[in-house]
């Protein structure tokens, strides 16, 4: 319940500029954001390797 109200807080315009916390659009994750994405980095590594974002590939070497 915490973080639901928390993600639902989020969407007011914040009252100072420097309150701004970016999300992941997925599921609402604060910590680990991808700013290029708009992702956390969990989110992230599930849709690059489901293939689901262009150009990311697996490192191999």
């Amino acid at each position: 319940m915490a973080r639901k109200s928390k993600i639902e807080k989020t969407k007011y315009p914040p009252k100072f500029k420097v309150r701004v916390r970016n999300r992941c659009k997925i599921c609402g994750r604060s910590r680990g954001y991808l700013r290029d994405f708009g992702v956390c980095r969990i989110c992230f590594r599930f849709l690059a390797n489901s293939g689901k974002i262009p150009g990311v590939v697996k490192a191999s070497w």
